[in-house]
């Protein structure tokens, strides 16, 4: 891979992304080289950034590996945009756009548009964060992917983008000058700005495929002409946005790396891993990397049929305490609701997987998070709860964007769970199983308790 310019690497879960980043990193830090210089790794989470620092070697002193919201937060402190508690949280945002949504309908002949539920109009406006749109122009005429049966029509943008730029007024109002979303728009806009040495000569971005177009737009540009960024990704495991892509951000990207070899999983896990990315619900995604089966053997996937929800976490409880005794066992669960039912049992005897997660303990042990909170990692062991067909899907998703919507988002979110397993896969429901498992009972190792 060239040392200067624009990079991809796009790869399968399991293929090495991860570990190939930190080589990566440590060759462009190489201070005996001539392309040497100080090095940034990103990635999109804190509990990734936390399991990257403890694979970090020692020796890599000239690398920083944290989190693009950091990176930004700390750019823009530097060049004294930045004041006390100036960026929105996700509650507030939530309670500002709902109310901006309120004040525009009030100037509106009644319409169902204003009816649509508040996710609908989040997910809009995090959509316009992301690829930078700055004016209604631009909006009106840019073509809009990701959402299917729930589109929205031309006519209507005016009005949303109108709900918009009164989201920004009431946010302002309250202090906020940015959120999480549009953050990276002032960091674009400051680099162009800003004459001054850039810090870091190599940017490694990991786990790129959850980044949205604008804030890779914005590490472009915060390298020098002689710099690189390294963007190492895998879109069947994009979890975050709405099908946003490394494309539309602009890289000059001559040549692309694919990484199809599966290290992590056993033959069986990876044939249930790819069993889910062939459904219909994958279909059509772009720079899809199908992976190549592993050679090593397991035993098949366990689908276990319990009688009630009660019956599902006593048996998840049961086989983490048992198999944590010798080997790295996971809960994992769509949402925090779901979490808490198993962190109020387990507590110290466990490790959540969470932002504020400060330090990993490899080795035997139990650990416990949402799909989200899991991403990049990897255990001996996966349990997988509440794979009823009421839970996912989740509806209200579906209820906010589409019924295909919702079993895109949630069956890439589950394909990030089952990849997560290296050797055993525990997979629970009550009544229906959902949509999102293929139905090829070959797959499955099938009991009832």
């Amino acid at each position: 891979m060239p040392s200067v310019g624009h990079s991809a690497v796009l790869g399968t879960a399991g293929s090495g992304k991860t570990t190939l980043a930190l080589y990566r990193a440590a060759y462009l830090s190489e201070q005996s080289l001539p392309h040497a210089g100080r090095t940034l790794l990103l990635t999109f989470n804190k509990t990734l950034v936390t399991y990257l620092n403890y694979l970090k070697p020692t020796e890599l002193q000239n690398v920083r590996i944290e989190t693009y919201h950091t990176f930004a937060r700390g750019y823009l402190n530097n060049r004294s945009k930045m004041s006390w508690n100036c960026i929105c949280d996700p509650e507030s945002r939530n309670s500002f756009i709902s109310q901006a949504v309120k004040a525009v309908e009030a100037g509106y002949e009644p319409s169902k548009f204003f009816k649509r539920p508040l996710d609908f109009f989040l997910d809009e406006i995090q959509w316009i964060f992301g690829h930078g749109i700055t004016s209604l122009d631009e909006y009106v005429e840019v073509e809009r992917v990701g959402r299917i049966d729930t589109n929205l029509s031309r006519k209507l943008r005016p009005v949303m983008y109108k709900i918009l730029e009164t989201y920004v007024e009431i946010r302002t109002a309250n202090g906020k000058l940015y959120d999480w979303d549009d953050i990276a728009i002032s960091v674009r806009k400051e680099f162009e700005e800003d004459s001054s040495p850039r810090l870091y000569k190599h940017i490694i971005v990991d786990e790129g495929q959850d980044f949205s177009p604008e804030m890779i737009r914005s590490l472009a540009a915060a390298i020098p002409e002689d710099g690189s960024i390294s963007f190492f990704g895998d879109v069947a495991q994009q979890i975050y946005g709405q099908r946003m892509s490394w494309r539309s951000a602009g890289l000059n990207i001559p040549q692309q790396w694919l990484f199809k070899e599966n290290y992590r999983n056993t033959k069986q896990i990876a044939q249930l891993g790819l069993a889910i990315s062939k459904m219909t619900f994958f279909q059509g995604i772009p720079d899809l990397v199908e992976p190549l089966s592993p050679k090593a053997d397991g035993a098949l996937p366990t689908l276990v049929e319990c009688k009630d929800r009660d019956q599902q976490i006593e048996i998840a409880l049961r086989a983490a305490k048992s198999g944590g005794k010798t080997q790295s066992v996971a809960i994992l669960v769509k949402d925090r609701a779901q979490e808490m039912i198993f962190s109020s049992v387990l507590g110290a005897n466990a490790t959540r997987l969470h932002r504020d997660l400060q330090v990993w303990n490899d080795g035997p042990g139990i650990y416990h998070g949402t799909f989200h909170a899991a991403k990049g990692l990897e255990f001996d062991v996966v349990i997988i709860p509440f794979l009823d067909a009421d839970n996912l899907p989740d509806q209200d998703y579906i209820a906010s964007h589409s019924e295909e919507d919702g079993l895109r988002h949630d069956g890439r979110l589950l394909y990030v769970a089952v990849t997560r397993a290296k050797t055993s896969l525990v997979l629970l429901f009550t009544g229906e199983l959902t949509p999102l498992l293929p139905v090829d009972e070959s797959l499955y190792q099938r009991v009832k308790p």
